[in-house]
């Protein structure tokens, strides 16, 4: 059943109630049914599934969110004592032999683990089942970056330093920044159209639109979202070259995005996986509704991050508008705006700047949680959707996560204080390494009875 068909003349909303149509809602080709043009498929989230330093599960990382605790920490998962960065941000108690088989646990890495237990538990969120009834009507859409990365590692160590010189069976495909979409493919017999999307933290945004892109051309359900695990000897490594990541060992002061004292960001595992379901579809089957998936924007700058370098905002500002400009919202109806936070001056100073050329002198709240978990970058932006649309559902903007002294250039309404939203529209925004900017325009649903905070 389409959105138009459950609502006649007035479009159904994200809550299930009928509305008139807000206008930009639909962008894209239209539709055709019996030869006459019908507004393109509206695509929401039904399901969230959480597993990120801030906890397991959407409620747990709710219940860090509201009370600001701090998650990051000395890393664990390996000895970091040769390193001059030793704190990360790690998922607490996170078994993976309860999301895995024996056979999936020896063929995958953690980041794959870590994306079957936040699948789950977005299907669980929506009331899906575990194998897809329509196999070609499911489909998964998540972003990647490194892929896996103590898998790789742990099979490099036995081929320069073990006896046999060799490299097991899975080191092929388990390392391949595609192994979750193709293992969560197989698994959950979802095979409509799927792809992974790689443009480092941005790619966590660039996942969601790809989604509702898809929901548009016929495909009422997409897994999207992603996860992350960057905590290996040779992932850091790779990310200490950059000059960006924080050496200061206290974690209550390592990672203090805009903030005067600001050195630099944490690494962090996990993110969030989301069930993204054609409204119509959702409507029929009785499903919850988180919000809609109402605009976004890309641009690039063209240009590699170097230790010098400080992003393009002028390409930034760019995609924010063009996403505000698809989802039909101006820049005076955002309640909220959960940004990047790289926490690097030089960055934050721009995206600050960004932020002002878009709303004016008079930007809307910001909030970020980065500080409280470490900066998971594609699963960290993906974990902002989660912040933002389960705000909506508990009816509360929650306090912004720092900083304490504003830096220079870094002056924004940052949220001091939870606050109820007013439009129930929240614009979130990342930036990937070497030039990627992606915007997001979420639109909440109403909350559910007995859920307001």
């Amino acid at each position: 059943m389409s959105a138009e068909e459950h609502g006649g003349a007035r479009a159904a909303g994200p809550d299930g109630g009928a509305r008139a149509a807000g206008p930009g809602e639909g962008v894209g080709a239209p539709r055709q049914r019996d030869g006459v043009s019908a507004p393109p498929a509206r695509a929401v989230v039904t399901g969230i599934g959480v597993v990120a330093p801030s906890g397991i599960g959407a409620d747990a990382h709710w219940r860090t969110v509201l009370a600001g605790t701090r998650r990051t920490g000395p890393i664990t998962l390996f000895d970091p004592s040769g390193y001059p960065t030793r704190n990360g941000g790690e998922v607490p108690g996170f078994t993976p032999e309860s999301y895995a088989d024996s056979r999936q646990l020896v063929q995958t890495d953690r980041w794959t683990h870590l994306g079957f237990a936040a699948t789950r538990l977005a299907l669980a969120d929506a009331g899906l089942p575990e194998r897809a009834p329509d196999p070609y009507g499911y489909a998964v859409t998540l972003a990647s970056s490194s892929g896996g990365n103590l898998f790789g590692q742990r099979e490099l160590q036995r081929l320069w330093g073990g006896t046999s010189h060799t490299v097991g069976a899975y080191q092929s495909i388990a390392w391949f920044y595609a192994a979750s979409v193709g293992q969560l493919s197989i698994h959950h017999q979802f095979k409509g159209p799927s792809g992974v999307l790689v443009a480092e933290s941005a790619g966590g945004l660039d996942s969601l639109a790809h989604a509702a892109r898809a929901v548009r051309r016929g495909t009422p359900v997409v897994i999207a979202g992603a996860t992350e695990c960057p905590l290996s000897p040779y992932a850091l490594a790779c990310q200490l070259r950059s000059g960006l990541l924080s050496e200061v060992t206290d974690p209550e002061r390592a990672y203090l995005p805009f903030d005067a004292s600001a050195s630099g960001y944490l690494p962090a595992e996990g993110g969030a996986v989301f069930v993204v379901e054609e409204l119509g579809h959702a409507l029929a089957r009785g499903a919850r509704v988180y919000g809609e998936v109402s605009g976004w924007g890309s641009t690039h700058d063209a240009a590699h991050t170097t230790a010098d370098s400080a992003g393009d905002p002028v390409q930034y500002a760019r995609a924010m508008r063009l996403a505000l400009d698809r989802a039909g919202v101006a820049a005076d109806g955002i309640d909220v705006v959960l940004p990047d936070a790289l926490g690097v001056p030089r960055y934050d100073r721009s995206e600050a700047e960004a932020l002002r050329a878009v709303f004016g002198d008079r930007p809307p709240p910001v909030t970020t949680q980065k500080p409280l978990t470490g900066r998971a970058y594609q699963g960290g932006s993906a974990l902002d959707v989660a912040t933002a649309l389960l705000a909506f559902a508990h009816d509360t903007l929650p306090a912004s996560a720092g900083p304490d002294e504003v830096a220079d250039g870094c002056e924004l309404d940052f949220l001091r204080e939870h606050r109820r939203p007013r439009n129930r529209l929240a614009l979130v925004c990342a930036r990937g390494f070497d030039g990627f900017n992606s915007a997001l325009v979420l639109r909440g649903a109403a909350p559910t009875k007995g859920e307001t905070s």
